[in-house]
């Protein structure tokens, strides 16, 4: 996600997936329709566009320029939302506990709205907020680990995908077990869940998704994707059968889905450069992408509040349809506008650029 903004060399077909990867994600927490997962398991594609990007960085970089780099165009933006969020939960009642022994661990956890190594705390006031910063912690932790991983990926690229599928389906069927500890518990869950994604994202990059014959390709995906839909199916939670609470489903749908996207892809996007307004905003959500996600749930809950001032207004609550989501999913759009004037050009100062009110320019091949 933390990526450049599109520019010459970019690849515009993995930019359209990262934007159409952002409108899912908008539109489930709009919603909540668990079918959505299925339909664009984003979060996978996402994992997957950001392996390639990583491993075409490593193999013209050094490690520690490429790391560092991709902290940056994270933390920033993320510390600036930071900067937002605590403040407010603290402006809520949000304090440290009474129990000195406990207030220590609670100040010290306060760095993790820094570099957030786990999830960083908050009180029940601002769950929403926080819901999608897992990714955050996801994605900070498969970017320290590649430069240890493209090695390994480089000899054994088989093993290591298959190994990480298979360590997924021993920690849901309890034969591995990470202990007590809770935040390695989420590491490792997001490590092997979305680490197969992850190293096809390195396969893509170096051609190997592409030598793969069309059979191949379906040999391993459709086998991943219907155990996965299968166990998706068998294994519902209260949100039904939405992947995100169900780590193996979301593993193995979402292998086969990235390999499907990213070996099938068309061989001509003109359609792309022809469609100006589709090609301006896949711009866009790519140059604003880290703060298009970090904000998206506050974009959400301000619409909900304006909504609330809208059903005083007698006329607008006779004339919109105000009780419905869809309406909420509207007034989010614009809100999310102005989130990227107000905070995306920090995502400009964080890559070294001039920073710019709305990214201009269009993505070229």
């Amino acid at each position: 996600m933390a990526e450049p903004a599109p520019g010459v060399g970019r690849d515009r077909y993995l930019d359209l997936l990262r934007a159409l990867a952002l409108v899912r994600i908008v539109t489930y927490h709009a919603f909540g329709w668990p079918w959505l997962t299925l339909l664009f398991p984003s979060l996978g594609v996402m994992f997957a566009l950001a392996g390639s990007l990583m491993a075409a960085s490593l193999e013209r970089r050094p490690a520690p320029s490429v790391v560092g780099s991709r902290m940056r165009r994270l933390l920033v933006p993320f510390g600036v939302f930071a900067a937002f969020v605590v403040p407010a939960m603290v402006l809520h009642g949000w304090r440290p506990p009474g129990d000195p022994s406990q207030a220590g661990e609670w100040w010290a956890r306060l760095l993790l709205w820094v570099v957030p190594l786990d999830d960083p705390p908050f009180d029940q006031w601002a769950w929403q907020v926080n819901e999608p910063l897992w990714y955050v912690r996801a994605y900070l932790w498969f970017v320290l680990l590649a430069p240890l991983a493209l090695p390994v990926f480089r000899r054994l690229p088989v093993p290591l995908i298959a190994g990480t599928m298979l360590a997924v389906t021993l920690l849901q069927l309890r034969v591995l077990d990470t202990g007590d500890s809770a935040p390695l518990g989420r590491i490792v869950t997001d490590l092997t869940v979305f680490g197969a994604c992850w190293l096809l994202g390195f396969a893509h990059h170096r051609g190997q998704i592409a030598r793969l014959s069309p059979r191949t390709t379906w040999v391993l995906a459709l086998p991943a994707m219907a155990f996965g839909g299968w166990y998706a199916l068998t294994h519902q939670t209260q949100q039904a059968y939405d992947l995100g609470p169900i780590p193996l489903a979301q593993a193995y749908w979402s292998f086969g889905f990235v390999l499907l996207l990213l070996r099938f892809r068309p061989h001509d996007l003109g359609w792309l450069r022809r469609t100006r307004p589709i090609d301006t905003l896949v711009h866009v959500f790519n140059a604003r992408a880290v703060t298009i996600y970090l904000w998206h749930e506050l974009a959400l809950i301000a619409a909900v509040l304006v909504i609330d001032w809208m059903w005083s207004v007698p006329s607008l609550a006779k004339s919109l349809p105000l009780q419905t989501n869809w309406w909420k999913y509207v007034l989010t759009w614009p809100l999310l506008v102005v989130a990227v004037l107000a905070f995306g050009w920090v995502e400009d100062l964080a890559a070294k650029r001039r920073p710019q009110l709305w990214p201009r320019g269009r993505s070229e091949n």
